[in-house]
């Protein structure tokens, strides 16, 4: 990259915003890294947001919610969902009360606890979570657009094994506990 290459601008002035501008020349490389990391993180999670609520007039946590109950078409008990979201077990019960009155889930108490309810998609919660997936595809891939095709299913491996030494690092601390 050339010094005058408008990339390479585009970078120096990333460089200095939000978490990333933290991060000096001679803190270490897995420092600067994670700030990078989160500082894409947290920009692409942001631009989700905003086109969910200018597109589809719906929040982060309503469309995962959502997702997580596409994938079960038998639906979830309420508590099991709130393992996968990253909500309270108070804002599950009103994401569920707020879809639930738009008429996207239904909420059913469950056959084998009668403590427990059972919640999973109407056929028009279905069909909106599809539309408005199908887009979501479209805006990561156009988000992601700037990394080369060949880097990403290394970067992704490369993850991948973080995200392992992460979940054995947590299972040797809690061992020393």
């Amino acid at each position: 990259m050339k010094l005058n290459d408008p990339s390479h601008t585009a970078l120096r002035e990333a460089n200095g915003l939000g978490l990333e501008g933290r991060a000096r020349r001679g803190d270490h490389a897995k420092l600067r890294l994670w700030l990078r990391m989160l500082s894409c993180t947290t920009h692409v999670e942001a631009e989700v947001r905003r086109r969910l609520r200018v597109r589809f007039g719906t929040t982060l946590a309503r469309f995962d919610y959502m997702a997580q109950l596409y994938r079960q078409r038998d639906g979830m008990k309420m508590r099991e969902l709130s393992r996968f979201l990253m909500v309270t077990g108070g804002n599950v019960t009103s994401l569920t009360d707020d879809l639930e009155h738009d008429g996207l889930v239904v909420r059913e108490g469950s056959p084998t606890d009668r403590r427990a309810w059972i919640v999973r998609l109407t056929p028009e919660g279905r069909s909106s979570f599809e539309s408005m997936a199908s887009e979501h595809e479209e805006w990561i891939i156009e988000l992601f657009a700037g990394l080369d095709d060949a880097a990403v299913p290394e970067l992704y491996d490369q993850l991948g094994k973080l995200r392992v030494h992460l979940v054995l690092s947590d299972r040797t601390a809690g061992d020393k506990s």
